[in-house]
């Protein structure tokens, strides 16, 4: 990238690494683009995550009295379309670029959002439609690989931690800007005008289409071969590393959709109560997620997931506890501690990705390949892992609500078995960490950084 890229469709030799061209014009064109992506991400987290708020408004207040199992039933079946499109769209960006497919898949949020705001207030719709509606908005959860690959092809390698945290991090505040709505709209209006929530989100929708149309770019690096997802596939550290997002971004978006619910069964909290202490949780996390990545930056993606599992391990036996002893207080702070924890694990996780491969392209420079071919394809595997994992872990989201769901069928109004199943889970991913990641061999790197992954054995 000795020039700048023609300006056009496409812009054409980007090349990140290039740390001259990066210095003289490339960070503000990557930062630019940064900031459209995150909030192209943050209105589709809005979206996928709308009806976590809008059950709680149900009640035969409104003509809607659906019971625990219908509603936890309601906010699991978008996690489970959200973490299907993560695939496609995924791929997508790699064959419209940045900027289109934002637009596409920004724009396409307006029908979920206006069919919820028509039939959320409609008394005596049958659960049939608003699962049908519900799943809809299954398409917000499929921008975040979109943009999570489009943002690792814009950044260098040493920045990728810290611009894939902040990337995600900004979108995942999404989940708190709408249950935030929520909150807002039944403090000034009342528990009967659900509606008013997806209104809220409409003009958002379009001015980011509009902002995305203007101002960001397609870049050639972006572009995967043919065959790259597949190549991916079948690579082994796809699926360990999908394992462990499951268990970070798994719960944080599965506690993101279930926790006011919980809070009803656990508590018998009301709407009021239940909204206003969603949203901190949520919130917290994804301001904590762009530190994981900037961690993992300094310290090794695997050495803080590791850590992270740990911290995520007590938590969850602090949730117990605080059931136990029926502490509404303990368990909020409980779950609190979970969401930043995931945020934390979100960020350090997705940072080993593209250490991983970069590693890989070191040792196959060592072996006499060619710099930039390696690197080239370090980076699109990078992109169509993203993609897998984003998707492998938003379906531990789902598998969380369904685990909620079950535990709660018996009406006991306890959720300790889904805790323990959770803690279970954290305790097989430091397992797992320990075995693939920590006992690898180092590779030789030279900036301070890399040397830090190294010593983390990513």
């Amino acid at each position: 990238m000795t020039h700048r890229p023609r300006k056009g469709v496409w812009l054409v030799g980007w090349d990140p690494e290039d740390e001259d061209a990066w210095e003289r014009y490339g960070r503000r064109l990557a930062r630019r683009n940064l900031v459209l992506s995150v909030l192209g991400e943050h209105i589709g987290f809005s979206v996928w995550t709308l009806w976590s708020v809008l059950v709680l408004f149900m009640s035969p207040d409104i003509g809607l009295g659906f019971d625990a199992g219908d509603k936890f039933l309601l906010v699991a079946t978008p996690t489970v379309v959200g973490a299907l499109l993560r695939l496609p769209y995924g791929f997508a960006v790699t064959r419209y670029g940045g900027r289109d497919w934002t637009v596409f898949a920004t724009g396409i949020l307006l029908v979920p959002t206006l069919l919820a705001l028509y039939f959320v207030q409609r008394p005596g719709t049958p659960l049939w439609v608003f699962l049908i509606v519900a799943a809809l908005s299954g398409v917000g959860g499929g921008n975040f690989a979109s943009s999570m690959t489009n943002i690792t092809a814009l950044y260098p390698q040493r920045h990728q931690g810290w611009a894939l945290g902040l990337n995600a991090g900004g979108g995942n505040l999404g989940v708190a800007a709408v249950q935030l709505v929520g909150l807002t709209v039944i403090s000034v209006a009342g528990r009967t005008h659900p509606s008013y929530v997806a209104a809220a989100c409409a003009p958002v929708i379009v001015l980011v289409a509009l902002l995305a149309a203007w101002r960001m770019d397609n870049v050639d690096a972006v572009r995967a071969a043919p065959g790259t997802q597949r190549e991916a596939a079948r690579d082994q550290d796809t699926w360990w590393i999908s394992l462990l997002y499951i268990g970070t971004f798994g719960s944080f978006i599965g506690y993101g959709f279930a926790f006011g619910l919980v809070l009803q069964n656990e508590f018998d909290a009301g709407p009021v109560d239940a909204v206003g202490y969603t949203f901190l949780g949520p919130l917290l996390g994804s301001v904590a997620r762009p530190l994981g990545g900037l961690l993992a930056d300094r310290l090794g993606g695997a050495r803080v997931t590791f850590w992270n599992f740990l911290g995520m391990g007590a938590g969850t036996l602090l949730l117990l506890g605080a059931a136990e002893a029926d502490s509404f207080a303990l368990f909020v702070a409980g779950f609190t501690a979970l969401f930043v924890l995931s945020g934390i694990g979100n960020g350090s996780t997705y940072k080993m990705i593209p250490a991983v491969f970069a590693g890989r392209a070191r040792e196959e420079i060592a072996a006499g390949q060619d710099a930039d071919a390696a690197f080239a394809r370090a980076r699109r595997l990078s992109g169509a892992v993203i993609a897998i994992a984003g998707a492998v872990g938003a379906l531990g989201g789902a598998a969380i609500d369904i685990a909620f769901s079950l535990s709660y069928a018996d009406g006991s109004g306890s959720g300790a078995p889904a805790f323990l199943a959770f803690l279970g889970y954290y305790v097989l991913c430091m397992v797992l960490i320990r075995a693939v990641h920590l006992r690898r061999r180092p590779v030789g790197h030279t900036a301070p950084a890399d040397r830090a992954e190294a010593a983390s054995h990513v």
